[in-house]
């Protein structure tokens, strides 16, 4: 069972820590991630919130602790389930990355 109070952990620290409720948006906040954080960190969420998609916690598991820990985003209003979001996220960061090496 996946546990949000698990303050240690890359995963829970990048989502309640970017998309917290304090956010104009959660456009805003990955928008703030993508120009205050390093190269270095971003390659690094991408493989950890990659290894977070594919692991053996179930879909249902995956949504409801992601849910939790990204309080600032409403889920229903995007049309989205917490995973197909988390999977955009990742491939945002990959843009953001590929970006920072060509400029």
């Amino acid at each position: 069972m996946l546990s949000s109070n698990k303050l240690e952990e890359p995963v829970f620290q990048f989502l309640a820590g970017t998309f917290h409720q304090d956010i104009e948006s959660p456009e805003e906040g990955l928008e703030e991630l993508l120009t205050e954080e390093s190269k270095e960190f971003l390659e690094s969420a991408i493989v950890f919130l990659t290894d977070f998609i594919v692991s053996e916690y179930s879909d249902i598991e995956k949504n409801e602790y992601i849910q939790s820990c990204a309080d600032g985003v409403y889920f229903p209003s995007l049309d989205l389930e917490p995973l197909q979001w988390l999977y955009q996220v990742i491939e945002q960061i990959k843009e953001a990355v590929k970006k920072i090496s060509i400029g």
